[in-house]
């Protein structure tokens, strides 16, 4: 395939890679610095703290949930339709082969402002009634989803041109062999990710529980009322937002990772990275977890508290090296970037294809 001029639009709530939470922006981050290792010439509209080796626009000097005004969510709302006017700024006096965009639904009604075509992935979940309002209108344009699943949540069609999971980068990862008396979690604190679930499974399995993850202005009073009061600093403690190292440790070190998700997980990054580690998952049968999850060989896939808690005995049935090789095998960031390349390919021949009609 030859070199392509690409504009890669990401959010601008984190800087990519993320310092900490920012599964969006680590996906971005990957698929960037595996192109520009392909040779493609990458251009990245992101924040201004954001690393990367393909060309860098800044929309913000720094991510926008670094700023106090932002804890307020409409504010935040705000600030990112201020940053697609900036993306469409920068679009309209540069050329490129091609727009893919990270940034969902904001950028969808601006699409025909620019000539290049887009492809749009999605990140999140389908079923927003807000997302669904502007959707609607654009059914026709290009959609790439990250899990089979996540097509079901939509509540009309949209043109998906093509299926692609989330690669993660294998080196940055290492395996674990030997795990430590614990079990963990790792999410946003939030009741779709099932926190208090995980407590609950926890405590009645009679295990130990690390939980990390950020919480967002939103799910305080979740975490002040719900979450706090069962964290105890022994059998279950609460470590807050953590960066890479310190993720890999401790997913790593983990005789599992719970994850008994509420809601349809369009992907979950944490899947695999706890897996890459060596890790099995115990997770709730939804979402994408069934195209993640070898049941019975990778983790476990429940229905519910009662089953994760009797699964619980049975973990080290799991082989570690299993585990990993499975990510290795099929969620790495070089399959995710060869899979995107083929879309790219798709478009860009759709769009000679009409110019010629």
């Amino acid at each position: 395939m030859r070199k392509l001029k690409i504009a890669m639009l990401a959010p601008v709530e984190e800087q990519v890679p993320p310092k900490k939470y920012g599964g969006t922006e680590l996906v971005v981050y990957n698929l960037t610095e595996n192109l520009v290792k392909l040779g493609h010439d990458v251009t990245l509209l992101a924040t201004g703290d954001s690393h990367t080796s393909a060309k860098l626009i800044p929309i913000f000097p720094h991510s926008i949930r670094s700023l106090p005004v932002a804890r307020n969510m409409e504010v935040r709302s705000d600030l990112r339709l201020m940053g697609v006017g900036r993306v469409l700024q920068y679009l309209k006096k540069n050329k490129f082969d091609l727009v893919h965009n990270h940034i969902g639904c904001f950028f969808l009604p601006f699409v025909k402002c620019i000539n290049e075509p887009v492809v749009t992935t999605f990140h999140g979940f389908l079923k927003n009634p807000n997302d669904f309002e502007i959707y609607k209108y654009f059914t026709d344009f290009n959609y790439v989803s990250i899990s089979m699943n996540q097509r079901q949540s939509a509540k009309i069609r949209l043109n998906f041109i093509s299926n692609v999971y989330n690669g993660i980068e294998v080196e940055k990862f290492h395996f674990f062999p030997e795990p430590q008396n614990y079990f963990a979690f790792l999410a946003r604190v939030s009741p779709e990710k099932g926190a208090l679930e995980a407590i609950d499974i926890a405590k009645k399995a009679g295990v130990n529980l690390i939980l990390a993850g950020k919480v967002d202005s939103v799910d305080e009073k979740y975490f002040k009322q719900k979450i706090r009061p069962h964290i105890d600093d022994k059998q279950i403690k609460f470590i807050g937002e953590i960066g890479h190292k310190k993720k890999v440790q401790l997913l790593g070190n983990a005789k599992a990772l719970l994850a008994p998700i509420q809601w349809e997980e369009p992907f979950g990054l944490y899947f695999i990275e706890a897996m890459l580690c060596g890790t099995p998952v115990i997770a709730n049968k939804r979402g994408s977890v069934s195209e993640i999850i070898i049941d019975g060989k990778t983790g476990f896939i429940v229905e519910n508290i009662k089953e994760a808690v009797a699964r619980i005995k049975d973990i080290e049935k799991i082989n570690r090296l299993d585990c990993s090789n499975h990510v290795k095998n099929n969620f790495s960031a070089e399959k995710m970037t060869q899979e995107y390349l083929k879309s790219y390919k798709k478009i860009l021949e759709k769009n000679v294809k009409k110019k010629i009609e």
